[in-house]
């Protein structure tokens, strides 16, 4: 899977995620410090499902306008660990193959999806 990881997720699960045989692009490590709208730009023009811990990422894909046709992925876990994090982030993008064109969060005990606009009017 074609992923972008954003700024903070933690290195261990993009090396899990990468090992585990995913395309992972990781804002710290290409573009640090770049803006919100940004790094969902970037995802956008790559066809890359974002992946977050940053809640205002629902904001830009329902409120603000933009569109984010390739995906994105909000992590509300709690993070007891890089290790845990990164066994249980490749658990979760793994279980799944139609995260594409979908607004998910990912909560302890559950996994909510939401479509996106397709393409937004101005």
């Amino acid at each position: 899977m074609r992923l972008l990881a954003n700024e903070n997720f933690p290195a261990a699960a993009v090396r899990s995620l990468r090992d585990a045989g995913h395309d992972v692009v990781w804002i710290r490590e290409t573009s640090p410090g770049i803006s919100d709208v940004q790094v969902l730009a970037l995802a956008q023009a790559e066809l890359r499902t974002l992946i977050t811990f940053d809640k205002d990422f629902g904001e830009l894909a329902f409120h603000s306008g933009l569109s984010a046709t390739s995906g994105v992925i909000l992590f509300r876990i709690r993070k007891p660990s890089p290790d845990v994090i990164a066994r249980r982030t490749v658990e979760i993008i793994s279980a799944r193959i139609d995260w594409s064109g979908h607004f998910a969060v990912v909560e302890e005990d559950r996994i909510r999806m939401t479509l996106l606009p397709s393409k937004r009017r101005p």
